[in-house]
């Protein structure tokens, strides 16, 4: 069996702190040798996710602590994403592709997950927050 690759991650409650995630999973993900189309797609799905727990579960709020924990088991990439807030109903969040929501901002990040993650799971957290899991099958460079 291969060799479990991880990485946990508790940030404050604020935008410029998603630039330390990027750095940790890009510097995560080139030692796991992905290639560079999966590196960028699953850089663009964890920052969406990032920032919708950010911004929507925990409202900025910097005493609030985002969570990200990585798993890599050598066939599967596995990130969790966890916030303290409220929690929230993915299916209340408006199609973005919908002729009236077009022009919206809103909906976007959740519509990038699913496409650039081959599963995106929500659950709510132990205290109550929404935990969003995403997954995409890796493998690794020779």
């Amino acid at each position: 069996m291969a060799e479990e690759k991880s990485f946990h991650l508790a940030i404050g409650s604020r935008f410029e702190n998603i630039e330390l995630v990027q750095i940790v999973l890009k510097d995560s993900l080139e030692r796991l040798g992905l290639d560079e189309d999966t590196l960028y797609w699953v850089d663009i799905a964890v920052r969406e996710a990032v920032a919708n727990a950010i911004k929507h579960g925990n409202r900025q709020d910097p005493a609030k602590r985002v969570t990200v924990d990585l798993a890599h088991d050598g066939q599967e990439l596995v990130i969790r994403i966890e916030d303290e807030g409220d929690g929230f109903d993915p299916a209340r969040v408006d199609d973005p592709l919908a002729p009236q929501n077009v022009l919206k901002t809103n909906g976007r990040g959740i519509f990038y997950m699913n496409k650039f993650m081959d599963q995106v799971d929500y659950g709510r957290g132990p205290a109550g927050g929404t935990v969003v899991t995403l997954r995409k099958r890796v493998g690794v460079a020779p």
